[in-house]
């Protein structure tokens, strides 16, 4: 316990004594990063407390906020500090050079997305894409959504004309790779989908990559095989994964996938909810039916599908707690990354 107090006194003694003898923005904006940022000391002091005893993370909470907080108060009055220093220095010089913005990088959602497709593209997937609206058949009809299906419900679709909607989910690229090519295939299909969602974990919009592979003597253990090669390439190679039985249209038997909490290293902590485990992705064997809609022969071919949250992936893999901030264009937030 007191380990841990002691780190955090210390933490906060270094940085107000830095934020005191500041003077300029770009220290500043360092001291920040360093202190208060998202992989920042006082994040990691955080992130700890929940491999403390219980009994001892009130007073180790308390301590940790307790210094957070006079930190960003320090670093308030240093940044307003330096702004009126600024004013009362600068005089307009007609005669300096224009200032070129500052050049700007790929977004953590893009970067993400490109991560993923790579790792596939070394597995021997190939990479598709296709068009953001959908028919009503290739969205849900071919990929085994009846009219009457309850699980349409569940997709809080955005239609935007007759048997026309926003995509909700990157499927529909997948019948229409298969009515194009035979098998063997090995397809990975990134994008942006659209659902009727606005929360701290679902976006109205958000970037999937799906992937579907069918070929001849494909089992669950291809599929257990793939992720799990997949897992320890993006987040590390420690990373373990579970399948837990599940339920989609498209795919039979279905599983949803876990991944070993990235945090605590499966061992329970705040973030995987004392579990060690933390939800990533669906997937399953290629339900028979939808090979009725593109003319494969069910019993020459098996494959499997699956589908990840480029936003979900991004949130686990740099420990982000609200999806909203992958959308704000918080230039403060996205330089961290």
């Amino acid at each position: 316990m007191s380990n841990v107090l002691d780190a955090i006194e210390l933490t906060r003694k270094e940085a107000l004594l830095a934020l005191e003898k500041v003077g300029d923005v770009e220290t500043l904006e360092k001291i920040r990063i360093e202190f208060l940022g998202a992989k920042g000391r006082m994040t990691e002091h955080m992130r700890s407390l929940g491999s403390l005893p219980k009994d001892e993370r009130p007073a180790a909470g308390q301590a940790a906020n307790q210094a957070r907080e006079e930190i960003s108060a320090a670093h308030r009055r240093a940044a307003e500090s330096l702004k009126q220093a600024s004013r009362r220095s600068q005089a307009l010089d007609v005669t300096l050079p224009g200032r070129k913005p500052p050049r700007g990088s790929s977004h953590i959602l893009n970067r993400t997305m490109d991560e993923i497709c790579q790792v596939f593209a070394k597995l021997g997937f190939s990479i598709v894409e296709g068009p953001e609206i959908e028919t009503d058949y290739y969205n849900f009809e071919a990929l085994n959504f009846p009219a009457d299906h309850p699980a349409r419900d569940m997709q809080d679709s955005l239609f935007v004309g007759d048997k026309l909607l926003l995509r909700t989910h990157t499927s529909p690229v997948q019948i229409r790779t298969m009515e194009k090519r035979k098998p063997p295939l090995w397809i990975v299909v990134p994008g942006r989908t659209f659902r009727r969602d606005d929360d701290i974990t679902h976006s109205p919009v958000f970037s999937q990559v799906e992937g579907l592979v069918v070929d001849k003597g494909i089992t669950m253990a291809d599929l257990k095989g793939v992720l799990s090669a997949f897992a320890s390439s993006f987040f590390s190679p420690e990373t373990t994964i579970r399948l837990r039985p599940s339920f989609f249209p498209f795919t039979e038997p279905s599983a949803e996938v876990d991944i070993a909490c990235v945090l605590c290293g499966g061992k329970g902590c705040r973030l995987c909810k004392g579990s060690g485990w933390l939800e990533l992705l669906g997937s399953g064997m290629v339900d028979p039916a939808l090979y009725d809609f593109v003319g494969y022969d069910p019993n020459e071919v098996s494959g499997f599908a699956f589908g990840i949250g480029v936003d979900r992936a991004a949130m686990l893999k740099y420990g982000l707690s609200d999806i909203r901030h992958l959308y704000q264009g918080d230039l403060r937030f996205l330089r961290q990354f």
